[in-house]
C-alpha cells in the first residue's frame, strides 16, 4: 500500500478552533480525489494524574459540541513550539493546581487519523500534590475531584468517562499501574 500524493490544498475555514481544508489527492492507482476534507487541530496532551494518596485526579466540565457535562481527565492543547511534557505539566497545573513528582509518556494516539492529523500525547503523572489554585482560561469552568483508584477503575469499566481519548488514556495508565 502506498500513500496518496497531495496535489493541492485549499482552506475553507481557518480559525483557532476550527480549521478545515479541502485537499486534492492522487491515489496510487492514478484516480483523483478532489474533495478530501481535513480538520486541523493543534496537538493535545492528556494527563492521568495520581495523587500521593493514590487517588485519580478527575475533572468535570461542560462540552458544548456534545451538549454534556463530561467527566474527564485533565487535558489541553500544546502551544506552538512547546514540547509535549512541558505542555502536560503546564495544563495540569492550570486546570487543577496540582504538580507531580514523576511524569511518564504512556501513549501517543490520534483522535481520528481519517480526518485530522493532530497527535495526542498521553502521560501518567504520579505523586501529585496541590500547590496552587486553578488558573483557568477565560471560558473554562472546571470542577476538580479526587477518586480512589479502585472506584475510578469501576467507573471506567461502567462507561462513566465519555471522552474516547480519555478512556484510552485511563486504560493505558491503569494497565501500567497493574490494575488490569
Amino acid at each position: 500500500m502506498e500513500k496518496w500524493k497531495l496535489l493541492s490544498s485549499e482552506y475553507i475555514c481557518k480559525e483557532p478552533w476550527a480549521t478545515l481544508r479541502r485537499d486534492t489527492c492522487e491515489l496510487p492507482d492514478g484516480r483523483i480525489n478532489d474533495h478530501y476534507y481535513v480538520l486541523e487541530y493543534p496537538d493535545w496532551v492528556n494527563m492521568v494524574g495520581i495523587t500521593a494518596q493514590n487517588e485519580l485526579l478527575v475533572i468535570r466540565q461542560y462540552r458544548h459540541g456534545a451538549g454534556i457535562l463530561s467527566l474527564e481527565i485533565p487535558a489541553g492543547t500544546m502551544e506552538p513550539g512547546e514540547n509535549p511534557q512541558e505542555a502536560a505539566i503546564r495544563e495540569m497545573l492550570e486546570e487543577t493546581g496540582y504538580q507531580f513528582e514523576k511524569i511518564e509518556e504512556i501513549a501517543t494516539l490520534y483522535a481520528n487519523p481519517a480526518t485530522s492529523g493532530n497527535v495526542t500525547y498521553t502521560y501518567l503523572m504520579t505523586g501529585g500534590q496541590k500547590v496552587q489554585e486553578q488558573e483557568l482560561d477565560e471560558h473554562e469552568e472546571i470542577d476538580v475531584f479526587l477518586i480512589p483508584l479502585k472506584e475510578a477503575k469501576a467507573m471506567l469499566l461502567d462507561n462513566k468517562f465519555s471522552q474516547a481519548l480519555h478512556s484510552s488514556a485511563l486504560f493505558y495508565a491503569f494497565n501500567k499501574l497493574g490494575l488490569f
